[in-house]
Order: structure tokens, then sequence, then C-alpha cells
């Protein structure tokens, strides 16, 4: 079975930024993903799970309302290693309007939608979360605020590479 190309970058040394995870096409469409780290994978603690929530919450709200935007996104959600979300979106085959460049805009205007967001979080009865209770405000707006200055302060977008060992027979050993 083939390593996912996720599983091929060097988490050690990977840092807060917008990364294009995969890209797909499909018929005329060509679908990305983007990568949102929020921390330093295995140096820096997860995000909290209630914060995370409520990141994804604001976060898929803004998005899907936003003009000239909200008609290519498809996904937004939490990484299950809670260290940044998944942003997918569609455009042309020949089109390139998204890059890490053009995303970082997006983002921070999210992340500040977030940042000065009051009242009842969008979605957060019985009836439109499965997790309705699991929810923390403070804590997004702090994880907000922090993700958007590393944006703007140090802006990475190239993954680093895992360097995998290999045996005298030709094994590649990607758990070592």
């Amino acid at each position: 079975m083939d390593l996912i190309p996720s599983f091929q970058v060097d988490h050690t040394n990977l840092k807060p930024g917008i990364y294009v995870s995969r890209t797909d096409v499909q018929g005329n469409i060509k679908i990305i993903t983007f990568d949102l780290r929020m921390t330093s994978p295995n140096r820096e603690p997860a995000i909290n799970i209630a914060a995370m929530h409520t990141l994804e919450h604001l976060i898929a709200t803004y998005l899907r309302n936003r003009e000239g935007f909200k008609e290519t996104m498809i996904y937004f959600g939490p990484m299950g290693c809670l260290t940044g979300s998944y942003l997918i979106v569609s455009e042309g085959k020949d089109e390139n309007r998204y890059t890490p460049d053009t995303m970082k805009g997006i983002v921070i205007d999210a992340l500040k939608f977030v940042e000065s967001y009051e009242g009842e979080v969008p979605g957060t009865t019985p009836q439109t979360c499965g997790n309705y209770l699991m929810h923390d405000l403070p804590m997004a707006k702090y994880e907000a605020t922090r993700y958007r200055k590393r944006l703007e302060e140090e802006f990475v977008s190239e993954y680093p590479k895992a360097v995998r060992p290999v045996s005298d027979d030709g094994n590649v050993f990607h758990d070592a």
C-alpha cells in the first residue's frame, strides 16, 4: 500500500502556514485541498477540541457566506490531530486563482471574523450540532488571533519533506 502524501511531510519541522495538501482534477474542475496549519505539530500543544469545534463553526459560516468565494468552497473542517484544518475549494481546470498566497488574505479575513465575533456561535443547538455543548468561543478567539499573527509575521507555504531511511536492499522505512 502506498504511503499517502500527507504522511510524507516532515511534521517535526512543519511550521504554521498555508500549504497545498493536494490538487485533484475531476472532469473540468480542479479541486485543491489546503492545509491550514495553525500550530507546530509535535512541538506545541494541539488546539483544544472545544476551541477547534468553535473555529470550525465560525470559519465555515464565514467562508460559506463570503461573496466571490462561497461558490467555490467545498469543505472546511479540522484535522484529526487538531493542529489545523482542511479547506477544500474548486476552480476551473486551467485557473490558478487559489494558491497559498491568495488564500492568505481570505484566511486572515476569516480569522478576523472569529476574533471580533460576539454572541451565540452559529449552529450550536441540539437540533443543529451533534455536540452542541462542546464549544469555547474565548479560546477560539485566542487561537484565531495567534494564527493570524503567524500568517502576517512569517508566512510559510512550502512543506518540509520527510527523509525516510532506506536499507541496503532498497526497503524504505516509513515510520522509523
